[in-house]
């Protein structure tokens, strides 16, 4: 890889395009000369000048423009029973043997919670794609590799950031890596998951500039995009591979971007890694249940449309949201805007791109239109704002004959817009943030283990397309956790219980592949075994779509294999 690539790689100038090359040859006929990464024998990135993407725009596929990402956060070990199995005799498991992969906003290795016994690091490499001044993976050209050497030397310095200039300025990925596999600090009440269990790091590069700003993103705001993320993935696993260990790779992060029908680029990616032997990949459910940022209509046969009110906040002056008709419907759009300001429908067709401005207001919608969108087949009605106007925009939307029956928005998650853009009359279920909506990866929600409640934030399943989304409740309101000055703090959110159940999965692991128990588990065989385990209320049908199958409960998971079980 030439100096040349490599700055494209990380320039603002050039925007990231992920493709299925071998299925779409064409595309690299568009971009000819572009900087191409080949991930697999399925997916490459390619790294095309701006100017060319929006020349080239109305001839991309919305799957291709990587999807924007943010952080799923807002007395618990005892609640899944997690000490009874580290501290039985019969089983003493403490993740030893096992990496515990996460993938955020970093960690700060000096605290002592990521330190063994004699002073070293658990943590056996961080990969900071933020630093772009040594050695970055092979064959992905950005990022810089800090070793378990390299750290171990920085932990022996009187200045540590000399040596591994690596931070994490938010605290999100140090909360997570703590409460997975954090030491215990009695003292303080603290107990890491899997405290024995080694770490790999990936600190996230923020979202280029251009895919922040065409998805009006603010400046502010933690975001991560789809590319990177499934870079950080590929990255975890060779590691794993490296070492010849068993790895849980966690992540704490979610985006509303896409059908949320489990079928996207990075979706297909992390089904592909997660069905991996000694494998296992967590991720949060999201926090969007209660927020007003879906909604859910039918059309009515008897006038052919339904009526959609939004309420703009004052704050939120630029942001997206995307319809996804059900399938094989065809729909379409008129406008009314907070001023009275009316746009006719907007006909259907195969591919539309249309500019909206207002006479009396500064707002300009831009609209797409994919018919058939690449990766799901379904109507897709893409819908940017920019200078939105604060108050209600209501929105007609058409079906086509008799086959549109009915249609999902979304709204952006997480702090992409305030708590002051929502839905007048939203629906609270199809809420389960990517990558929460793969099929193989193990989607978490969050409950209060003092109350026994569903936390009121979290995102409510199934998928569309009614796969059984979340699989599992775990601890995640009020949970202790570290912070960036070394001492502790109440959290609440699913990535919270996503870090709690890798931490679970990696005793599994121990159990299962350290000590020979069951060698080879990978994603789905850990998801099973935690579902057949899981504590489930006589008054509750299950699955069903709060809960899942039911609350985390490694003990149990080991009581329902009693009698077939070799124990050590």
């Amino acid at each position: 890889m030439n100096g040349e690539d490599r700055e494209r790689i990380i320039s603002d100038e050039y925007i990231d395009l992920i493709i299925e090359y071998r299925a779409y040859p064409q595309i690299l006929d568009m971009f000819e000369g572009a900087t191409i990464q080949v991930i697999n024998d399925i997916l490459a990135i390619l790294h095309i000048p701006l100017a060319l993407f929006l020349e080239k725009y109305y001839d991309i596929r919305y799957a291709e423009i990587p999807s924007v990402f943010g952080l799923t956060d807002e007395v618990s070990l005892e609640a899944s029973r997690v000490f009874e199995v580290r501290e039985n005799p019969v089983f003493n498991l403490t993740g030893e043997g096992v990496i515990i992969a996460t993938i955020d906003t970093g960690i700060d290795y000096t605290n002592p919670l990521f330190f063994k016994s004699d002073g070293s690091t658990k943590i056996l490499s961080i990969w900071d794609q933020s630093i772009n001044t040594g050695p970055s993976p092979e064959g992905i050209g950005f990022g810089t590799i800090y070793s378990r050497e390299e750290i171990n030397e920085a932990l022996r310095s009187d200045n540590p950031m000399q040596i591994v200039p690596s931070i994490d300025e938010n605290g999100h990925g140090t909360m997570m890596a703590g409460i997975a596999a954090g030491n215990d600090v009695p003292v303080e009440g603290f107990y890491g998951v899997a405290p024995d269990a080694e770490l790999v790091v990936v600190k996230l590069r923020q979202a280029k500039k251009p895919i922040r700003d065409f998805f009006f993103i603010p400046e502010n705001v933690v975001c991560f995009q789809e590319n990177h993320i499934i870079w950080a993935i590929q990255y975890c696993s060779a590691v794993s591979r490296e070492f010849n260990r068993p790895i849980v790779i966690c992540l704490g992060l979610g985006s509303s971007q896409g059908a949320h029908s489990g079928r996207t680029l990075l979706n297909a990616f992390m089904n592909r890694m997660g069905d991996q032997p000694n494998t296992a990949i967590i991720v949060s459910a999201g926090n969007e249940g209660n927020l007003g940022r879906h909604y859910y209509g039918t059309i009515d046969p008897d006038i052919g449309s339904n009526t959609v009110e939004l309420n703009v906040g004052e704050g939120d002056r630029g942001f997206s949201m995307e319809l996804w008709g059900n399938r094989p419907g065809i729909y379409s759009i008129d406008i009314l805007s907070p001023s009275g300001e009316y746009i006719p429908r907007i006909p259907a067709g195969i591919v539309v791109n249309r500019v909206v401005s207002f006479i009396f207001e500064s707002t300009v919608i831009y609209i797409t239109y994919q018919t058939i969108e690449s990766q799901t087949g379904d109507q897709l009605i893409l819908i940017r704002f920019k200078n939105a106007t604060a108050g209600i925009w209501r929105f007609n939307v058409y079906g086509q004959g008799d086959l549109a029956t009915g249609f999902n928005i979304w709204l952006p998650m997480g702090d992409f817009i305030s708590r002051n853009t929502y839905f007048i009359q939203p629906n609270i279920y199809t809420t389960i943030l990517s990558p929460g909506t793969s099929l193989i990866p193990i989607t978490v929600t969050t409950y209060n283990p003092v109350n026994n409640n569903l936390y009121v934030n979290s995102s409510r399943g199934y998928t569309r397309d009614n796969v059984i989304k979340p699989e599992l409740a775990a601890p995640g309101v009020n949970y202790l956790a570290p912070t960036l000055d070394h001492s502790f703090a109440l959290f609440n959110g699913t990535s919270v219980s996503a870090a709690h159940t890798a931490g679970v999965a990696a005793l599994m692991f121990e159990w299962g592949t350290v000590l020979g128990n069951n060698p080879g588990m990978d994603t789905s065989s850990i998801k099973n075994h935690l579902i057949r385990g899981a504590k489930r209320r006589p008054n509750l049908t299950y699955p069903n779509r709060d809960w899942g199958f039911g609350i985390l409960d490694i003990l149990n998971v080991f009581e329902n294999m009693r009698e077939d079980a070799g124990f050590r």
